[in-house]
């Protein structure tokens, strides 16, 4: 990330000339206010991921650096293109990855040494994928990608997942130069300036960005954080004063300069304490810290002994500013590896390891940032091996990853007679399974361990239509039973399929990603907003069902979904009241159809992902294991509200779950759970049996 990187990147002068870290006087054109600013973005980015509560908006640090590297990029390209008339493409992308890249190769192969030491074989393979997609600078789309996926949430953070960022600047790298070329040829034909051309392209194809950033942040907020094509209007705002020329700069009185130099770092501090996990970003809020940084800029542009100015340029803020990029590719794999270490650590310990990164990421910055980028070109084609040596970079980035996740240990697959799950219960067994030397279904792919029914109809979170064609059992039966929620009622199918199956059944699936039976408006997480496509779909749902008059309708839903009021998230106890009285509401018209209606208590949620920890425990089960009362330290929405409904009952699933104090991860050689809550469909297959009971057998 050119925004985080070391002091150079605030250089203006030809690329061709060096500034040791260490020089005491900086020479004509270097811009240490851009230096201290790099400082000011990392503060903000390491106190938030290491979970300072009162910079809860802290991660607008990435939108200064993005900013300040639209602004250093553009200017070099600029300059170069004034100073010769052309615009050397091989000789700025060997420049990029001569700085960038042997950093990122150094992290990365780090961060798969620790991963072989640290992590469990069922979260391996994911965290070396990552590795790859980040040193191919396409972390950010598989991240974009899962940020809508419901089924991702309590998934460990990747210990590269900070690599989204360093892929938005890279493709924007990849865009803008030829861009730029393509604008400035053009004008050269013609006679014209290319400046003003380069900055009305810049401008059009920043307002673009921009429409789509509000655009996909009200539709899904979580996959619009990692998109590039949100992003690129940030890096295009940096770019715009870098195409200001310097005789414009010269007409600003000094006084508005350091007016609009305050302004700007107010306007970044304000949105780092102001913003929080639930502010609807990258647009529009962004607008704040981006403008700010833009007005920081600029005044520095005017000059750069301003007030704010003076303050970014204090020594000890540049050192911090010098080392931003080293810094930044080390914190978070420091952090990742902590809670993997030691579970979710508290301020002070996400502190310290933060703090403890700065070695690694000082030692990176000398040894391997400024001795590769400041190294003589060797070759005699210019900047060759500057480009021969950014792809030996990604290339033994990308072996690392690949090699690694084709050597990670499986578990041995048991047989399907030598997993009974959830028999050994029915069947009066009371001692819990304590190791295993074979599973079923594997931890390592235990995430995909879902029936068909999942993957066709469970509506996904952007659509509000109904699933067409999810009918199972004897679909010419004049019996109908209606299974109605979210993903915590299709993880039945497994078992209801074959119930319906064997009693003559039409059974009819209408059940939507995160979205509660409960008549309220939820919280959707990914998408950072109130979930008005659950509204719509529920309701075409609950007018089906009356319309269908079934025979039997089960419903199901996780507990602990949010709630939103007012357009806002509500707090956990404000949430459950509105879900529980929302729910009781959805039960009387279910009731009012006729229907017998059946409810299920909410399955226990264990303190873990399950199949990371169990394929690393394997000798010693019961480390995997929930308290049982941990396990269930929730509002059971779902059985109050029941309770409140003539005509409805609840199915208790616990004691299928659950022995004694504790909630087990395997039980009969089975892994009970896919993730951190959702049951596997192996495990609830071996249910059938203990589920036919509780259904009616006439209905």
């Amino acid at each position: 990330m050119t925004g985080s990187g070391s002091g150079g990147a605030a250089e203006v002068m030809p690329p061709g000339a060096r500034e040791a870290a260490s020089q005491p006087r900086p020479r004509p054109g270097f811009r240490p206010d851009i230096e201290g600013l790099r400082a000011l973005a990392i503060g903000l980015v390491l106190l938030y991921h290491a979970g300072a509560a009162r910079l809860a908006g802290g991660y607008v640090g990435v939108d200064v650096f993005f900013v300040i590297s639209g602004f250093l990029i553009t200017g070099l390209l600029v300059r170069e293109l004034g100073r010769t008339g052309r615009v050397s493409l091989a000789g700025f992308y060997a420049r990029r990855m001569r700085r960038l890249l042997p950093s990122a190769l150094t992290v990365l192969a780090a961060v798969v040494l620790v991963a072989w030491l640290l992590v469990s074989p069922a979260g391996l393979r994911d965290v070396f994928l990552d590795v790859v997609t980040a040193a191919l600078y396409v972390v950010n789309w598989r991240q974009a990608a899962e940020a809508v996926d419901y089924s991702a949430l309590g998934t460990a953070a990747s210990p590269v997942q900070h690599f989204w960022s360093l892929a938005v600047e890279e493709q924007f790298y990849a865009v803008w130069p030829l861009l730029l070329v393509a604008v400035a040829r053009w004008g050269r034909r013609r006679g014209r300036d290319a400046r003003p051309w380069l900055a009305g392209v810049l401008a059009v194809t920043a307002a673009a960005s921009f429409w789509y950033a509000l655009a996909l942040t009200r539709q899904a907020a979580g996959a619009a954080y990692f998109s590039t094509g949100t992003r690129y209007w940030e890096l295009a705002a940096g770019g715009l004063p870098a195409l200001v020329p310097g005789s414009w700069w010269r007409r600003v009185p000094r006084w508005a300069a350091g007016t609009a130099g305050l302004a700007g770092v107010a306007a970044i501090g304000a949105a780092a304490l102001c913003f929080g996990e639930d502010t609807a970003f990258p647009g529009p809020w962004a607008l704040l810290p981006v403008l700010g940084t833009v007005a920081v800029v600029a005044a520095g542009a005017v000059a750069v002994d301003a007030p704010a100015g003076r303050l970014l340029s204090l020594a000890p803020v540049r050192c911090v500013g010098r080392i931003s990029y080293s810094w930044y590719l080390w914190h978070w794999p420091f952090l990742a590896f902590t809670t993997v270490w030691l579970g979710e650590p508290p301020l002070s310990v996400a502190l310290l390891a933060v703090a403890l990164s700065w070695i690694p990421a000082a030692l990176t910055h000398r040894y391997v940032e400024n001795r590769f980028r400041h190294a003589p070109e060797r070759s005699v084609r210019p900047h060759r091996s500057g480009l021969v040596l950014g792809a030996a970079c990604t290339a033994g980035a990308v072996f690392c990853g690949a090699v690694s996740w084709t050597a990670v240990p499986g578990t041995r697959l048991a047989e399907a007679a030598d997993a009974p799950g959830a028999a050994v219960l029915t069947a009066g067994d009371t001692d819990l399974q304590r190791s295993a030397d074979a599973l079923r279904p594997l931890p390592e792919t235990a995430e995909d361990d879902v029936d068909d029914a999942h993957d066709d109809c469970l509506v996904d979170q952007l659509d509000a239509t109904l699933a067409s064609g999810c009918v199972y059992g004897d679909t010419s039966s004049g019996t109908t039973v209606v299974l109605f929620g979210d993903s915590h009622a299709v993880q039945w199918t497994p078992a209801l399929k074959t119930i319906a199956e064997r009693r003559g059944w039409r059974l009819e699936v209408l059940t939507k990603s995160a979205c509660s039976p409960a008549e309220v408006t939820m919280w959707a997480i990914q998408l950072r907003r109130a979930y008005t496509e659950c509204d719509t779909w529920r309701e075409a749902a609950l007018q089906r069902i009356e319309a269908e008059q079934p025979a039997l309708v089960v419903t199901g839903a996780r507990a602990t979904t949010p709630v939103a009021g007012d357009g806002t998230r509500l707090g956990d106890t404000a949430g459950a009241e509105l879900t529980e009285e929302g729910y009781a509401k959805t039960l009387r018209r279910l009731t009012g159809t006729g229907a017998k209606v059946l409810t299920f208590a909410d399955n226990p949620h264990p303190a873990q992902d399950v199949p990371s920890c169990v394929s690393g425990a394997l000798d010693s089960l019961a480390d995997c294991a929930t308290a049982k009362g941990d396990a269930l330290g929730f509002e059971q929405v779902g059985e109050v509200a029941t309770d409140e409904v003539d005509g409805a009952s609840l199915i208790e699933a616990t004691p299928m779950l659950c022995r004694g104090g504790e909630c087990p991860a395997v039980i009969g050689s089975v892994v009970v759970y896919r993730n951190d809550d959702h049951l596997t469909a192996t495990y609830v297959r071996t249910m059938t049996a203990w589920l036919g009971g509780e259904l009616p057998v006439a209905v």
